[in-house]
């Protein structure tokens, strides 16, 4: 193998690059990335970076990385197509041999069929360019209303209520982040996020936004209601991008599909990161994960398997939001869970909620309590699951429940 690509400059695509460096790639290598930046941390996008002076970005990897190790960027440049036959990529300006080539294409910001939604002072928050014009237009906002009460949309309010904007959360669902967290952890942040003083409204679909001249004036809400507003933040969730790799003729099915050793349906093409459907060891069926983490360890395997070095994918998922004070952590996957034990006193700010389906441990969330996040990724890479009676007693020290092996 002489020529591997990358297309993709986020976490997964610069952690393929290192990685195949790192397990002993020395022909030439390429990361195509549609953003003019080096590759960069995301999660600070919705929080230090909206409140901070500074416009730059927190490089993953200094410029000096990628020169030491022989990786060419292409930045703000796009892959147009994928040409199996030939082995090349065509870009909007030429094109690119590969004999491996890596996906990392990552995911967009879902935008909702909303009458109004690509008025002035609408903001999705993707990428840095989209924090720089959301950070620019919050100096000046007054009423902000956020449509979307997950992990993004919460992260912005609390971040807009600390800049002393008036802020609205609308949710559609029954309660907050209700896709990935338990009922206490819904409760505790709806709590957090009114003390801090935005308004926080469950069962509330948007049904417009309402203008004047060409800019959002107001919300309007299913029930006819409508809130002032002179910016919204539209946070709704995110879509993967297959597109390119369906065009290539690529397996498809809500995201790139791949086998356990992130394999395409074409054994030279590997993909991770936000992209990827995968079929999940614990669960049984296919899922596709949005995390840093997960980007960043199927970078490793991919890599891997490039060389000649598959293994199977077995890292534990994990996941984090710091909102306002409160650090949200959470450890595996909790959907099937079918009973949880919560550890802690919600009231103090510091609790759990262990997850089980039967006896087994599935997944942990934790609030404020990074021993007992940190207990359950070592527990779930390891197949343990404490007993539940341990679990409820805060009397009982967790890091002596394992057995020593």
């Amino acid at each position: 193998m002489q020529n591997i690509a990358i297309i993709g400059g986020g976490h997964a695509g610069a952690q393929a690059a290192a990685s195949l460096r790192a397990d002993g790639f020395d022909g030439r290598l390429v990361l195509v990335s549609a953003e003019n930046e080096l590759p960069y941390h995301r999660p600070p996008l919705s929080k230090a970076f909206i409140k901070g002076e500074d416009d730059a970005t927190q490089e993953l990897r200094p410029a000096l990385f990628y020169e030491k190790n022989g990786v060419e960027l292409l930045l703000g440049r796009t892959v147009e197509a994928i040409d199996r036959d030939a082995g090349r990529l065509v870009l909007d300006d030429g094109e690119l041999p590969f004999d491996g080539l890596v996906l990392a294409t990552g995911a967009r910001v879902r935008v909702p069929p909303v009458p109004g939604i690509n008025m002035a002072n609408v903001f999705l928050l993707r990428t840095v360019d989209d924090a720089r014009r959301l950070k620019q237009r919050l100096a000046e906002a007054h009423d902000v209303v956020v449509v979307g009460g997950g992990f993004i949309g919460l992260e912005l309010a609390a971040t807009a209520r600390i800049l002393g904007k008036t802020v609205t959360v609308l949710e559609a669902a029954p309660r907050l982040m209700g896709r990935v967290v338990a009922p206490a952890i819904s409760a505790y942040f709806l709590d957090l996020h009114r003390t801090l003083g935005a308004t926080v409204r469950l069962e509330t679909p948007v049904a417009s936004l309402v203008g004047e001249n060409g800019a959002v004036v107001a919300v309007e809400a299913a029930s006819g209601e409508r809130i002032p507003a002179d910016t919204v933040i539209v946070g709704v969730g995110v879509v993967p991008n297959i597109e390119i790799a369906e065009a290539a003729g690529l397996h498809v099915a809500n995201g790139i599909v791949v086998d356990e050793a992130m394999r395409t349906s074409d054994p030279r093409i590997v993909a991770a990161g936000d992209a990827v459907s995968f079929h999940h060891w614990a669960l049984g069926r296919p899922v596709r994960l949005e995390s840093v983490q997960n980007a960043v360890d199927q970078a490793k395997t991919a890599s891997a398997t490039l060389l000649g070095k598959a293994q199977p994918y077995r890292a534990v998922p994990w996941f984090w939001s710091d909102q306002g004070d409160a650090k949200l952590q959470m450890v595996g996957l909790s959907m099937d869970a079918d009973s949880s034990v919560p550890r802690g006193d919600p009231a103090s700010g510091s609790f759990s909620v262990f997850h089980y389906q039967g006896d087994r441990l599935v997944a942990i969330d934790s609030v404020n309590r990074a021993t007992d996040h940190m207990l359950g990724r070592r527990w779930l890479a390891a197949g343990f699951s404490p007993p539940r009676e341990a679990v409820a007693d805060e009397s009982v020290d967790l890091k002596t429940v394992m057995p020593k092996v």
